[in-house]
């Protein structure tokens, strides 16, 4: 196992210059609370820290993190709703406006939900990724013969579409971008080559940003 020294090395270089050099930016975030404009719904994937990857400093950003970046749709069952509560408070509470969910290349949980594995099992895992299941089936129909890389980008990045289409089954989250105060994104990182790419709904393709 290995050590957290270096995490705690980590604080201490954090705290001298974030509070140390520019105490007044965290006075600021405690004095005046949090108003970030953006709210990403990212993967809990390690190398895929949004806030790094576009390079925002403490208070711009909402993240919320969870396995492959999903959004469930909006529903009543079950007992516990973590990211469906994180965007209420978003959206409701910070009047973020704006949404993106964030994608990326090499997900682990996309990687499970095509080629099988703790996705396919009685786990958690496997219950939250039925939610990209409707990208699965049309992935497994629009590229039953391409080869595993093309098919698992294709379905990552179908599974941001997935959430984006889910996103809109929250009253006050429609009700927002119907209004025109709120405006949702899907991006998807490509981890390996460095890209950003958003999608474009009159395209109908992610394109470079």
């Amino acid at each position: 196992m290995s050590s957290p020294e270096k995490l705690i090395e980590g604080f201490k270089r954090f705290r001298a210059h974030s509070f140390e050099d520019d105490d007044a930016q965290f006075h600021d975030l405690v004095q005046f609370g949090q108003t970030p404009s953006t709210l990403v719904v990212g993967c809990c994937d390690s190398r895929v820290d949004p806030a790094l990857i576009l390079d925002c400093a403490p208070g711009d950003l909402f993240v919320i993190r969870n396995v492959a970046n999903l959004v469930p749709p909006a529903e009543n069952q079950g007992h516990y709703h973590g990211t469906s509560a994180a965007l209420e408070f978003g959206v409701r509470i910070l009047a973020v406006q704006h949404i993106i969910v964030l994608g990326h290349a090499h997900c682990g949980g996309i990687h499970a939900l095509l080629e099988g594995g703790v996705a396919r099992e009685d786990t958690f895992i496997s219950e939250w990724m039925k939610i990209a299941d409707a990208a699965r089936e049309q992935i497994e129909q629009e590229h039953a013969g391409a080869g595993s890389e093309v098919r698992h980008r294709a379905c990552e990045q179908q599974a941001i579409l997935v959430s984006l289409n889910n996103l809109m089954t929250f009253s006050w989250i429609r009700e927002r971008v119907e209004q025109g105060s709120l405006a949702l994104h899907g991006w998807y990182f490509d981890i390996e080559r460095g890209e950003l790419l958003g999608y474009d709904a009159t395209a109908r393709r992610f394109e470079t940003l």
